[in-house]
C-alpha cells in the first residue's frame, strides 16, 4: 500500500527534524505551533519510545545508523532502573527489547532485563501484582495501593524477560499482574475503567480515572490498554485463555462504540460529543490490537476484527499524518486531556514548522511498534508493515 510507505516516510524524515532539535535529549513535549521540544535528560516514561522508533527505523531501512543511535540512545534511560514506577516497563521494552527482537542484540537485551528485574522487584505478593509505585508518572492517586489499567504493559515485558533469562518467578510475577489487573479494570459489559485504589489484602476499595471523563466512564486510552495488553499478554502465555477472551470482549466493546469514521473520541462519554477531542494514538493502538487478535482470535471473531483495523490504521494515517489534512476536530489530546503541548503519547496531528507543515511521527510509534513484536512470538518479522503481525 503505498500511502502507508509515503507515511513512513514522511516519519523518518520528522525523526530526523526532531534529532536536530534534542540532541542527546529524551523528546517528552512539543509544542506542536513553534515546534520546540521539552526534553528529558532519563527518558519520563516516554523515553524508550525514541530508541525504539530508531530500532524499527533501522529494521525497515536496513540502515545500520539507526540501530547504532538506538544503542546510544537508550544510555539515558538506565537512571530509570531506580524508578519506584511500574510505568519503567515502556522505556525498557521499546528501548531494549525491540532490539533484542528484531537483531538479536545483546546490549539491548541485558539492558532490558536489568530493567525487567528491577521492575519485578516491586512485586507486592499480597496484592498479586505491581502497584504503580511512589514515583508513578501520573501526578496524583499513586502509592503502592494504586493500580491501573495502563499497567498491564508490564506483564508481557516481564513475560519476554523471563524468557530470555530463564526466570521462573519473573514468570510468575508477569502472569499474577495480568490475572489481578485484568479481574480489577475490566468491566462485565467489555469495557475498561483505568484506575482503582487497593486495601492492604488487594481488595478493591473503589474505581476511579487518572485521566479520563469520569470515575464512571470509558476512557479511550484504557480501553485500547486493556485489550492491547491482554492481547500482548496472552501471546506470551497461550495457556491462559481467559486473557485472550478479555481482549475480545474489549475489542468487541470498541469495535460497538467507536465512531463511523473509525477515529475515536478522547472519552467515549464525553457529553461534548461529537464537538470534544479525537485521540489517533488510540485509535492506533486499537488497530493493532484488532489487527492481532484477527490472527489468533475464533474465525468469526478475526473476520469482524481485521477489517476494523485495517480501517484504523487508514483513517489515524491519512487524515491525520498527510502534509495539509489538519482538522480542528482532531485535537491533540494528552493522555485523556487536552493537552496544551504535543507530546510523545498525544494525537497525532501535522505540526507547522516555519512554513512547512510536517507531520508529528512520535505518537506513531504506539501504532508500529504494537504491531510489531507478535512476529517475533511467531517466527515471522514484518519490518514496518502495519497488516502483518507484530506485538509490543
Amino acid at each position: 500500500m503505498r500511502w502507508w510507505h509515503d507515511e513512513i516516510a514522511r516519519m523518518l524524515g520528522r525523526m530526523e527534524d526532531t534529532r536536530k532539535r534534542v540532541g542527546d535529549s529524551y523528546p517528552h513535549w512539543c509544542d506542536y505551533e513553534t515546534g520546540k521540544w521539552t526534553t528529558t535528560v532519563d527518558g519520563d516514561w516516554t523515553g524508550g519510545f525514541w530508541p525504539g522508533m530508531h530500532w524499527l527505523a533501522a529494521s525497515y531501512t536496513g540502515d545500520q545508523g539507526y540501530r547504532a543511535q538506538a544503542l546510544a540512545q537508550k544510555q539515558g534511560l538506565q537512571n530509570r532502573t531506580g524508578v519506584e514506577s511500574v510505568f519503567k516497563s515502556f522505556p525498557f521494552y521499546f528501548g531494549g527489547v525491540l532490539g533484542a527482537v528484531l537483531f538479536q542484540d545483546k546490549e539491548a537485551a541485558d539492558f532490558a532485563i536489568v530493567g525487567a528485574r528491577s521492575l519485578a522487584a516491586m512485586y507486592n505478593p499480597a496484592l498479586k501484582l505491581i502497584p504503580l509505585g511512589a514515583q508513578a508518572e501520573e501526578g496524583d492517586h499513586i502509592s503502592s495501593l494504586e493500580s491501573s489499567i495502563d499497567s498491564l504493559h508490564a506483564s508481557p515485558f516481564l513475560l519476554w524477560a523471563a524468557q530470555a533469562c530463564g526466570d521462573e518467578k519473573m514468570r510468575q510475577i508477569a502472569v499474577d499482574h495480568a490475572r489481578s489487573v485484568i479481574a480489577l479494570h475490566h468491566r462485565k459489559d467489555g469495557s475498561f475503567i483505568q484506575s482503582s485504589t487497593l486495601d492492604a489484602s488487594g481488595k478493591l476499595v473503589r474505581h476511579h480515572t487518572h485521566k479520563g471523563y469520569s470515575d464512571t466512564s470509558t476512557w479511550g486510552r484504557a480501553q485500547v490498554w486493556g485489550t492491547l495488553f491482554s492481547t500482548m499478554a496472552y501471546l506470551r502465555a497461550r495457556e491462559e485463555t481467559s486473557w485472550l477472551d478479555a481482549a475480545q470482549r474489549g475489542a468487541d466493546w470498541w469495535i460497538a462504540h467507536v465512531p463511523k469514521d473509525h477515529v475515536a473520541f478522547w472519552d467515549f462519554d464525553d457529553p461534548a460529543i461529537p464537538n470534544t477531542e479525537r485521540d489517533t494514538a488510540a485509535t492506533a493502538a486499537a488497530s493493532s490490537a484488532l489487527l492481532k487478535l484477527g490472527k489468533v482470535a475464533k474465525e468469526a471473531a478475526a473476520r469482524s476484527k481485521r477489517p476494523c483495523g485495517h480501517a484504523g490504521i487508514s483513517a489515524s494515517c491519512q487524515r491525520t499524518l498527510a502534509p495539509g489534512k489538519e482538522s480542528a476536530s482532531f485535537t491533540r489530546v494528552e493522555r485523556g486531556r487536552v493537552a496544551p503541548f504535543h507530546s510523545m503519547t498525544s494525537s497525532v496531528r501535522a505540526s507547522s514548522v516555519g512554513s512547512t507543515s510536517m507531520p508529528s511521527a512520535l505518537p506513531v510509534l504506539r501504532l508500529i511498534t504494537s504491531s510489531y513484536l507478535v512476529g517475533a512470538c511467531t517466527g515471522r518479522s514484518a519490518g514496518f508493515s502495519p497488516l502483518r503481525m507484530r506485538s509490543a
